[in-house]
């Protein structure tokens, strides 16, 4: 709610309505700054090799204007700031950092002047210097501005992985019990009413009315806070929503200028309503409700339900809880997906690569009735060729890499050879997760993170770093909001999230609330205290040791929820949860999910067992599902069907490439291997697996995440960078050329050329229409630019990228 409240009219001092009329042009003035300083900075890189450059004048015109638009600019802000309802650490950052945009504006001024017209030379690089700064001061003075009008989420709320799942429906607002209570409203009842309440607040007021930033000194995340009211008195009259102007303003429509929120989405109809109903019956707020949460908060403690009864056909315990969700959604099971289509499915789910015309042939001749079920054991049988696989999904989640920010200075440290040895011996997850938490030289890259050179936000030193990493992958918890404020969209606090920080670091840290020191140290604490007590006095190893042993108990059944969810995602396209990484969230089985986690710590971290359970499931085999909208994977309303539809990844597109046209990556670029020559060969390694290998551009294009941060999820949607890629990139282009000379010596007939390209990448004959279209286009006898093209079509068909 970003306008300021008043109690009545009358008790705020008015200013001279002159001065608040140029405070309001704010807004409009520093978008000039903001564009003529950026644009002055990026034409100057033009100008690099010759300072007498024909764009010169027009430079100067932009950096005078954008010098003087700053300085009204920050005129007009200040004005902004005293006369209306604005405050907060957000407005003070935006102010200091404008503040500072002006007179390093001043700066530039001063430069130019020395060497355009004293001709001295010798202070251009102090007068680029100096603008390059300018510029960089001024987008962040506008990203604190944009917090101030739009809230501090305003960008990052959008992306599909921070989108808020909650909608008024979620509360499940039933006004007509509360209505029908009288004055003696039973305490259970004011309870659930004030919580009601206080979601709405959370969900729709936090943003402009909480410790992060106080619009018109109002504050609405604390009882006392709430019933003091803000510059101008009371907001809530109790018993009297008539005399209450909170009540006022949001029944006011969206276009009025008191209207609350005045950003983001109105109130629903219920959401005013139920306002009104708790000021008409007096505002009651027990001390317990503050004891409960406005947040759904999912369970901590392990929770394994009775196993229904199954099914004939259904012996699998995953299809017989599947099958229980159909039923409440009257949904049926579908035929499951013909051998072929099964095959290449678990062949890239669990090691990467494609079948050989050979290997599917011989699984559509074997007959065994389990034969399925025995292929899945096989192929978990090739340990290396699962870590190669698994690597991937592993580097994005522990942001390991093999080059990049860190490794040169020692401010970052691989671990991949603990990595792959961990995945090839199908080390027990929950002593996977005790070498990450409390590591040795070979795993203490993640908890170590990135030292960044030069400072960095307070959010991001590497003692919160840990804090934050370890929460996402390992727990399903974003710690990100509250490492800087309270959080908006959970219970969590800033001493919590620093609590956590300290069981990483040396020393105890000072708590910074959006990157501003608030003269306080916290405790050191695990963030379920139930879980055991980190001694604050014990030293960093010591505290490390604590960690590991409290968070991979069988207590913490969150810990096993969030990777059983993980693997389910990798292997059906879809988590149990979602996203991922936000493990309070609602999932589409709460008893699929707790009996899984619950089987998996019985049967002995066994994650392997787990992608087993997964594979031979009848869940998995059904027929994949698309989805036009991405986002519809991650509404509250989803149902679960079977697989979705989703696009090879990077490293699979990569390595089918390379098993069958011409090895994409040569041996020589693999920065990781994990063969000695003979073995390789006798393995018959003859190419360099992707994931094995440094990012580059085309790995990049395919959707290989930079691992500078977490990644938990991958965009499964084909991007324009994606289409150029593999229109016009350099390394596809090349393979291929490369691909199509060697065919063209080994097979040189195109008719069998074709027949090959069909049965090695697609796994089938071609059909007639496609031999014929295929062959008018090579002809009996291709050249190889022909043979190339012909890969190169077929490379880019759904039935190659998807996988169905």
């Amino acid at each position: 709610m970003a306008t300021a409240l008043q109690a009545g009219e009358g008790t705020a001092v008015e200013s001279f309505w002159l001065w608040k009329f140029l405070g309001r042009l704010h807004p409009l003035a520093v978008h000039f700054p903001v564009s003529l300083l950026l644009f002055a900075a990026f034409l100057e890189l033009f100008t690099l090799g010759k300072f007498a450059h024909k764009l010169r004048p027009g430079i100067n015109l932009l950096v005078l204007a954008g010098v003087g638009a700053a300085l009204f600019s920050v005129v007009l802000g200040l004005l902004l700031a005293n006369i209306e309802d604005y405050g907060g650490t957000t407005l003070n950052l935006h102010q200091w950092t404008g503040i500072a945009t002006a007179v390093l504006g001043l700066v530039v001024l001063y430069f130019m002047n020395q060497v355009l017209n004293k001709k001295q030379w010798a202070k251009v690089k102090a007068y680029r210097t100096s603008l390059f700064i300018t510029a960089l001061a001024v987008s962040v003075a506008g990203h604190f501005g944009a917090s101030l009008t739009h809230g501090e989420e305003y960008l990052t709320s959008v992306l599909p992985w921070n989108e808020d799942a909650y909608s008024p429906a979620d509360m499940d607002i039933d006004l007509v019990a509360f209505e029908e209570d009288g004055a003696d409203m039973s305490e259970e009842k004011q309870v659930k009413l004030v919580g009601q309440v206080r979601a709405v607040f959370a969900h729709s007021c936090y943003n402009c009315h909480s410790a992060a930033k106080t619009k018109g000194e109002l504050r609405l995340d604390q009882k006392e806070l709430v019933f003091q009211g803000g510059e101008s008195g009371p907001v809530i009259v109790p018993g009297n929503p008539g005399k209450s102007e909170l009540v006022r303003r949001i029944k006011l429509p969206k276009s009025h200028k008191d209207a609350m929120p005045s950003k983001g989405k109105s109130l629903s109809k219920d959401e005013i309503a139920l306002i009104t109903l708790w000021v008409e019956k007096g505002a009651p707020w027990p001390d317990a409700a503050d004891k409960e949460s406005v947040f759904r908060v999912a369970d901590l403690a392990p929770r394994k339900p009775n196993l229904p009864s199954g099914k004939s056909g259904l012996s699998n315990p995953v299809d017989i809880w599947v099958d229980e969700y159909f039923i409440q959604n009257d949904l049926s099971w579908k035929n499951p997906v013909d051998d072929r289509t099964y095959l290449r499915r678990v062949y890239l789910d669990i090691v990467g690569l494609l079948p050989t015309p050979e290997e599917y042939k011989k699984f559509e001749e074997d007959d065994r009735p389990e034969k399925r079920s025995i292929w899945v054991r096989q192929l978990l049988a090739r340990n290396d060729d699962y870590a190669m696989h698994w690597m991937s999904f592993w580097n994005d989640a522990l942001r390991n890499d093999y080059t990049g920010t860190g490794y040169i200075t020692k401010g970052r440290y691989a671990i991949t050879d603990w990595l792959y040895t961990s995945l090839r011996d199908n080390k027990p997850y929950d002593q996977f997760v005790k070498q990450l938490l409390n590591p040795d030289e070979k795993s203490k890259g993640f908890i170590e993170g990135i030292r960044w050179r030069g400072d960095v936000n307070a959010s991001q030193v590497t003692e919160m770093q840990a804090a934050q990493n370890v929460g996402q992958v390992i727990l399903g918890l974003n710690l990100k909001c509250a490492s800087c404020h309270d959080s908006f969209i959970s219970d969590w606090k800033l001493e919590e999230a620093y609590a956590f920080a300290n069981i990483f670091a040396d020393t105890t840290l000072e708590v910074s609330r959006c990157d501003i020191p608030i003269g306080k140290k916290a405790g050191t604490k695990i963030l379920w205290e139930e879980l055991g007590e980190i001694d604050s006095t014990a030293s960093r190893p010591e505290k490390l040791q604590q960690l590991a042993e409290y968070l991979v108990q069988p207590a913490n059944g969150r810990m096993y929820r969030t990777i059983v969810n993980r693997v389910w995602k990798q292997m059906m396209g879809r988590g149990l949860v979602e996203p991922v990484d936000e493990m309070d969230n609602e999932p589409w089985s709460q008893d699929l999910l707790d009996w899984m986690a619950s089987e998996f710590v019985e049967n002995g971290y066994d994650l392997k067992s787990l992608i087993y359970t997964i594979a031979t499931s009848r869940a998995y085999q059904q027929p994949s599902k698309g989805f036009d909208d991405p986002m519809d994977l991650a509404d509250e309303d989803f149902v679960f069907e079977g697989v979705v539809r989703r696009r090879v990844t990077a490293e699979q597109f990569s390595d089918a490439i390379s098993q069958f046209i011409h090895p994409v990556f040569e041996k020589e670029e693999l920065k990781y291997d994990p063969f000695e020559l003979a073995a390789a060969e006798q393995q018959n390694l003859s190419f360099a697996r992707a994931s094995l290998v440094a990012n580059n551009g085309f790995l990049k294009a395919l959707g290989r995440p930079n691992r500078e941060v977490v990644s938990t999820t991958r965009d499964s949607q084909a991007s324009l960078l994606q289409a150029l890629e593999l229109t016009n990139g350099e390394i596809l282009n090349g393979t291929l050329a490369k691909g199509a000379e060697a065919w063209k010596e080994k097979y040189r007939d195109g008719a069998i050329i074709v027949h090959e390209t069909y049965r090695q990448l697609l796994g089938r004959e071609p059909h007639q229409n496609e031999f014929k279209v295929a062959m008018e286009a090579i002809g009996e006898n291709p050249e190889p630019s022909d043979i190339q093209d012909f890969f190169w079509a077929i490379l880019l068909l759904p039935e190659f990228q998807l996988i169905y």
